[in-house]
């Protein structure tokens, strides 16, 4: 049984040992990320707006019309679309 215990071992380090390293990659990549919104930043441009931009082309475009609808039918709800006036 130790012969079937060390293989097994063997795999689970395996395992262990690349979900490691894929661990280091994605904080490597995270942070490359966070360089390339500070350099935007630094040339001017809002953070904020480029990260709802890229979560808006990761929708398909049904998705994204489907939210646009609901939240212009939400604004109006409040009186919040353009022309609403609070005078």
């Amino acid at each position: 049984m130790s012969d079937v215990t060390a293989v097994a071992g063997d795999h689970l380090r395996s395992f262990v040992e690349r979900i490691e390293r894929l661990e280091e990659e994605k904080k490597t990549i995270a942070d490359d990320i966070k360089d390339v919104y500070a350099e935007a930043k630094g040339n001017g441009f809002d953070t904020k707006v480029l990260k709802k931009i890229i979560s808006i082309r990761k929708q398909d475009q049904n998705e994204r019309q489907e939210q646009e609808a609901i939240l212009d039918l939400y604004l109006q709800a409040l009186g919040m679309t353009p022309g609403d006036s609070d005078e």
